[in-house]
């Protein structure tokens, strides 16, 4: 594609005259330049992408967006206001207009996207279509899968990716779309078929800094659904009624809306619910008729996350019994609810919580279970919102019987003081702090009795540990284990 046929889509005001190039490929780091690249200089929070316009040139670049002139490069410099706005409509025109092509579907909220997206792509592979995913975990087109820097990506990787989504022959991509990627536009241009809303509570407030504007950040994925009504390809929102803040954000989309819900009425809800420490029994409510299904995954929050991949297969057109069977297959999604097993007569569950109500809603799962202690080995991230730290204590605390607390991933912050913040939440309450993760699980391990439960929370999936600004090997599972190996 040349110059200006990718100018052209940004629709200028002042028409693009200059010297016309071919461009073999679109980059935002420098480094990342070669021959024929045409190089997006942005400005992020500690890095400006203007200063390294030069050397993007002297890497090969041929033409340079920018902000403002840049007197030192002698190829064509485009103007533009907003230079991740403009990525986002050149990715999109780039790469084909991808998100298009695809049955896509989004889902944000604070907890649960993970887990409901795996949900969703496992329903659609079980009919054979070929499928994608976006998320925390990782990025995976068909089989094969990529770690990803963040949850959403920026919208010239992430258009990429749907590129090479449609290389591979993917019908169906689902993806996991955070408040940040939403505020910072990383979406721009994408294209989504179904939007999901699993639930707000506090969570990211060190960049949103209240929840009015948290709250604003998410319901973007609806109001950005479009507001036209198209016969053959409409377009759905799916919401939580159980969770308030659906009442707004019913508001803010045009979309066909379909709702789910358990305590609060709903288009599809699920009742008669019944769990043990290895899932969860329950009847499907679906326009008066009842569906039974059991599920391999434990606690009501899980419900909620199975009443959400089923709204987003209804609307899909998949027919309820595949659902309903693809469900019950599933043993699992990687650090949510995992359970550790090597032999020991006690209970280990690793789980991602990380916020006040994904750590409540997992402890009073294990509460309808566990009947002698509960141990909870809980930390808080360095360099994160510090308010929701004495909130994770209080929970803590209150929902088990030995609460350890000890680090997360303390970054650049001294563990110590990240665990003094979340002490101050639990004055005249029993607890045990031990810095060292490994000594803190190793601690719990050693303690626990017959039918006692461990709960490892804030880190699931994770297999690193970052202090200071390294990542370390560390993987809560294989260090459970391995302590109960030894013990």
């Amino acid at each position: 594609m040349n110059l200006i046929q990718i100018i052209d889509s940004l629709h200028l005001l002042t028409p693009y005259n200059g010297p016309n190039v071919e461009i073999s490929s679109i980059e935002n780091d420098n480094r990342q330049v070669k021959k024929g690249s045409l190089f997006i200089c942005l400005k992020g929070y500690t890095v400006d992408g203007h200063n390294f316009a030069k050397s993007a040139v002297e890497n090969g670049a041929v033409a340079i967006i920018a902000e403002r002139e840049l007197e030192e490069v002698k190829v064509p410099v485009i103007i533009v206001k907003d230079s991740f706005k403009a990525m986002s409509v050149i990715a999109d025109t780039y790469y084909g207009q991808p998100s298009q092509k695809l049955h896509l579907i989004g889902i944000t909220g604070t907890n649960g996207k993970t887990t409901t997206s795996h949900l969703i792509e496992k329903i659609f592979a079980d009919q054979n279509r070929n499928t994608g995913l976006i998320g925390t975990m990782y990025t995976k087109i068909v089989e094969e899968k990529v770690e990803n820097k963040n949850t959403t990506p920026d919208s010239l990787t992430l258009q990429k990716t749907f590129r090479e989504m449609l290389n591979k022959n993917v019908e169906v991509a689902v993806m996991e779309v955070s408040s940040h990627a939403l505020d910072l536009g990383r979406v721009h241009g994408t294209d989504f078929d179904v939007a999901i809303f699993t639930n707000l509570s506090q969570d990211h407030l060190d960049y949103h800094e209240t929840m009015e504007e948290y709250k604003r950040a998410k319901s973007l994925l609806f109001s950005q659904l479009g507001n036209s009504f198209k016969i053959n390809n409409p377009k759905y929102a799916i919401f939580n009624t159980d969770d308030i803040t659906y009442q707004d954000y019913k508001k803010m989309t045009a979309a066909h809306i379909v709702t789910y819900g358990i305590d609060n009425d709903a288009d599809i809800m699920a009742t008669q619910i019944k769990m043990t420490p290895n899932g969860t029994t329950f009847d499907i409510v679906i326009q008066g008729r009842d569906y039974p299904i059991t599920i391999q995954l434990a606690g009501k929050f899980n419900v909620y996350n199975v009443l959400a991949s089923i709204a987003a297969a209804l609307v899909s057109n998949i027919p309820i019994n595949d659902i309903i069977s693809s469900l019950e297959k599933i043993e699992g999604v990687p650090g949510r609810f995992e359970l550790v097993k090597a032999g020991q007569d006690f209970s280990v569950v690793v789980d991602y919580a990380h916020t006040p109500e994904a750590l409540e809603n997992v402890l009073k799962t294990i509460k309808q279970f566990a009947n002698k202690e509960i141990f909870t080995v809980i930390g808080c991230g360095g360099d994160r919102d510090k308010t929701k730290r004495p909130l994770m204590a209080q929970i803590a605390c209150l929902y088990s019987t030995v609460p350890i607390f000890t680090s997360d991933n303390p970054r650049s912050e001294d563990p110590t003081s990240i665990l003094k913040n979340m002490e101050e939440g639990v004055i005249g309450k029993t607890y045990h702090s031990i810095v060292d993760r490994k000594e803190a699980i190793k601690f719990a391990i050693n303690h626990a009795k017959q039918g006692d439960v461990i709960l490892i929370a804030g880190k699931g999936h994770e297999t690193y540990q970052t202090i200071g600004g390294q990542n370390f090997d560390f993987d809560d599972r294989l260090v459970a284990k391995e302590a109960i190996e030894e013990r």
